[in-house]
């Protein structure tokens, strides 16, 4: 029997023999240390194989009738299949969870496009000169494609076909080679848009919004680190990751290239400059100089468009506020209404002591009526006077400036070493890199910045992949079949689980499961700092056995309610769970990334290879979360910004 079998059955082992210690004899067990038992069970029925829905779903059920049996026998079946009933229906009726099969359609899509296989050679050669290039380009590419897919299974799988063998071949050690596809390729489940953040978000109340700010330095922070570890292992150990050479580097140039470098200059602006301004240009044909003199000037037109936009929003003119309006325009009518009452008070007559009035005479209606428009007029000089004031801009800050003139500079050191070789491979970064990520901040900023709502944005991304299908030329009706039927089967497993998980949750607190642990809990007389470092050591041993949706679905509705016990955020606790759920990917047994690069591996990579290579890349996962919790402000500072 393998070792991972063994492995997997000494933890049911110990799950059940925890179970049987510490939990009392029959005789003397309650309601509560049945939800206990619950709880164990459903640990061992998922590492047994069972599906995690459906046994979410029966265990639940069984679990509430029992608790309702114990208070009302006859009413237990009616009680238990109402339980079952209102909780499908609220899952039903969650408006944040539309989000998921828009996404996952957008994933497919992109996936369908065959975008990868550019994108990873544009990204090797951008990074040829960087030490573990190769290495460097497959964690860039697998955080781009697995942040537009969101499907890990399928960025590890392409990854694997295309990125591993090419690794093996320069020399790479099989096991950073396997750590690098599997830890890029398990970064689209944290850096928005995620899945897995939509599933927390509605398990756990937060703003899915809040949750999409707050992941992205985080998500990038991790990419980040994995790209600094590489290049310092390819350069403290050249062996590891051996550095191209001068032949692979090379970038072939098409021919008006090749007679424009000989005859003017190498780089790109002189070159084109003079190429069009001289007689030299005669073997190139004005248009394709003119072309590339467009495709040159790109990012000095980024550059120029995004500088404006920030000089209009940081220059425009105060606005008023309308309550301040409302306010001014009440007390004016209030002040015509007190002057009318005051002018006309002494043309009518006094009140009979019956309390009827007599009918107003015709002057006495007509006469305030005929001064309002006089006396409202009075203020129409000054108010235009302010409101055109108001439309003046303001100064534009020092730090503009200063950003102005950076970017100024940056221009400049860029098209000083802008040849025409880096000129194809920006050419190559333009058809592979830059429309995935153009789609993807499009999405994650109409979220972010609160234009549109995550389904809205969703429903947008779902666009932008039928765009990118169809100008990729890879959109036709087998495509489009096998993406719906993929993302139909995706969101039934997550609605369902979903369902499952929310029967399984209410029968757990009705038999006093949560309130159980929450005694126990607060017995134990824990800090803030004790309680977070025992939580997140409980989601990655709990990482070992279980993928990250059984334990957000099961797990997450435990740790909330003891979160205003602690005074944390449930927002940053996300965001540490996050971080942490990137180990369910990666820790064994189940570790579904090795297995899916497995499948696709040459027969010599062997599994514990691939374990080996994942371990480092896991103790950069708990390092990130040790900086995250040290330094809170790399998730909370964005959402703080942008929701005051």
């Amino acid at each position: 029997m393998r070792k991972e079998v063994w492995f997997g059955l000494s933890i049911m082992a110990a799950v059940v023999l925890a179970a049987f210690i510490l939990l009392p004899s029959p005789s003397m067990m309650t309601n509560g240390h049945l939800g206990l038992l619950m709880l164990a069970l459903i640990v061992v029925a998922i590492m047994l194989g069972f599906p995690t829905a459906f046994t979410l779903m029966g265990m639940g059920m069984v679990f509430a009738w029992i608790a309702y049996r114990s208070h009302s026998p006859a009413l237990a079946v009616q009680q238990t299949l109402d339980l079952m009933v209102q909780r499908t229906y609220s899952v039903m009726s969650n408006d944040v969870l539309i989000s998921i099969p828009l996404f996952v359609f957008m994933g497919y899509l992109i996936e369908r496009a065959n975008l990868i296989e550019k994108l990873f050679k544009s990204m090797h050669l951008a990074t040829a000169r960087v030490p573990g290039s190769l290495a460097v380009a497959t964690i860039i590419t697998c955080a781009i494609f697995a942040t537009a897919t969101g499907i890990v299974g399928a960025v590890v799988t392409l990854m694997g076909l295309l990125a591993l063998p090419a690794m093996l071949r320069a020399g790479y050690s099989v096991q950073l080679s396997a750590g690098a596809i599997t830890a890029g390729g398990c970064l689209g489940i944290l850096i928005p848009p995620s899945v897995m953040l939509i599933v927390y978000g509605a398990t756990a109340g937060v703003s899915v919004v809040k949750l999409y700010a707050g992941a992205f330095f985080p998500g990038l922070m991790l990419a980040g680190l994995y790209i600094v570890y590489v290049i310092v292992v390819a350069k403290l150990k050249p062996s590891l990751a051996p550095p191209m050479s001068a032949e692979d580097r090379r970038v072939p140039l098409p021919e008006f290239a090749e007679i424009v470098s000989n005859t003017v200059s190498n780089k790109v602006l002189p070159g084109l400059i003079g190429a069009i301004k001289g007689k030299r240009n005669a073997a190139v044909p004005m248009r394709e100089l003119l072309k590339h003199m467009v495709i040159a000037l790109l990012p000095a037109l980024a550059v120029v468009v995004l500088m404006g936009v920030i000089f209009l929003k940081v220059t425009a003119p105060p606005q008023q506020e309308v309550l301040d309006g409302v306010v001014a325009m009440g007390s004016a009518a209030l002040d015509t209404v007190e002057e009318e009452k005051a002018e006309a008070g002494g043309l009518q007559e006094p009140e009979p002591e019956g309390g009827l009035q007599a009918p107003p005479t015709e002057g006495a209606t007509q006469a305030p009526a005929a001064k309002v428009p006089a006396e409202t007029a009075k203020p129409a000089a000054p108010v235009a006077a302010e409101t055109a004031m108001s439309q003046e801009r303001v100064p534009a800050p020092m730090s503009f400036w200063i950003a102005l003139v950076s970017c100024a500079v940056a221009l400049v050191l860029f098209y000083g070493i802008f040849s025409f070789a880096r000129l194809e491979i920006f050419k190559m970064l333009l058809g592979s890199f830059f429309p995935l990520a153009v789609m993807i901040l499009a999405v994650l900023g109409t979220i972010v910045f609160g234009l549109a709502t995550p389904t809205e944005a969703a429903a947008m991304g779902s666009m932008g992949g039928l765009v990118l299908a169809a100008a990729y030329r890879r959109l036709n009706l087998v495509v489009l079949r096998e993406s719906v039927y993929l993302t139909a089967k995706t969101s039934a497993m997550v609605c369902w689980l979903f369902v499952g998980s929310s029967i399984f949750s209410a029968a757990f607190a009705l038999l006093g499961g949560q309130e159980l642990i929450n005694q126990w809990v607060l017995s134990l007389n824990m800090t803030t700092v004790q309680f977070l470092l025992l939580s997140q050591v409980v989601i990655f041993l709990l990482g070992w056995p279980l993928e990250w949706t059984e334990i957000i679905v099961i797990f997450m509705p435990i740790f909330i309610p003891l979160l205003p016990h602690f005074n944390v955020d449930p927002l940053f606790f996300g965001l540490l769970v996050a971080l942490n759920l990137q180990t369910a990917f990666l820790s064994p047994p189940v570790a579904m990334a090795a297995f899916y690069l497995k499948g696709v591996s040459p027969p010599h990579v062997t599994l514990n290879q691939i374990f080996a290579g994942m371990m480092p890349f896991m103790a950069i996962q708990v390092f990130a979360i040790f900086l995250l919790y040290q330094f809170p402000a790399i998730g909370m500072w964005l959402p703080s910004v942008l929701y005051k």
